[in-house]
């Protein structure tokens, strides 16, 4: 039997973004909510003008911008990320679902990871391996493996609790399992809105900037917002993916309701 992270069907269609890394970020920003930006995607494609519109409507919003990009966003980086206080998370991340090898063929497993940009070894993290909480990813068959963390790992070997953030997961199959949505509600979150199955990056970043202008500038709901942007933009046009949001009574809220800085 053999397991291994599926990530080649993310792979056909990416095209993403870039910008230069911004290093460790106070850990407060005198009472004003602090949003990151956690960009993985810096190794290999480039975006820059989708980080800076993103940078203007979280600001909008009356949040304080952290961006952390590429080999910046390790293991250790997941493990420690609930204690930096961020009030809203936008996960511009590959993910996946671990698949399970066996001679009547391949069978998903309902484990969902997100792709880290550290080079993957069998030398690091040997528990958390042994464990499949943490597991070597492929991006490009040209680039190395790297690490990806799972939902138990979000859910059990993370350092203290998110506050009440908003997770916004860009990556394909995020929201396939209920698994990553359950680990990040139980750590603390408030919301977390995934995508169904496999989607395009181009159609993700137009996406997600239309849903955060509706979450911040238009001070919609949830629920309003990814209907307002599924109306207007429709579900994926290669994938057929759509937006999905976890826990159901997070839907009437609005982003100052959810973040509790009413």
């Amino acid at each position: 039997m053999k397991r291994y992270l599926s990530i080649a069907s993310v792979i056909l269609v990416l095209t993403s973004l870039a910008l230069t890394s911004c290093g460790s970020p106070p850990e407060e920003y005198d009472g004003v909510p602090k949003a990151a930006i956690v960009d993985q995607l810096y190794l290999r494609e480039a975006n820059p003008g989708f980080i800076a519109e993103m940078t203007a409507i979280l600001e909008s919003c009356g949040f304080a911008i952290d961006l952390w990009q590429g080999e910046e966003i390790t293991v250790e980086f997941y493990r420690g990320l609930p204690e930096r206080g961020y009030k809203l998370i936008v996960f511009r991340v590959h993910s996946g679902l671990l698949l399970e090898m066996e001679e009547s063929g391949v069978e998903p497993l309902e484990a969902t990871y997100l792709f880290t940009g550290e080079t993957y070894t069998t030398t690091k993290y040997v528990s958390e391996q042994l464990t499949d909480k943490v597991s070597n990813a492929l991006m490009a068959e040209d680039y190395p493996l790297v690490f990806a963390v799972s939902s138990e790992f979000i859910r059990e070997d993370t350092k203290g609790d998110f506050d009440d953030t908003v997770i916004i997961s860009m990556g394909c199959e995020s929201y396939y399992y209920d698994d990553m949505p359950a680990a990040f509600i139980e750590k603390g979150a408030s919301v977390y809105t995934g995508w169904s199955t496999i989607v395009s990056l181009e159609y993700v970043d137009v996406v997600t900037l239309d849903l955060l202008g509706n979450l911040c500038t238009a001070n919609m709901t949830v629920t309003q917002g990814i209907s307002r942007t599924t109306a207007e933009l429709g579900h994926d046009p290669y994938f057929d993916a759509y937006l999905k949001y976890f826990p159901a009574e997070s839907g009437s809220q609005k982003i100052a309701e959810l973040i509790r800085n009413e």
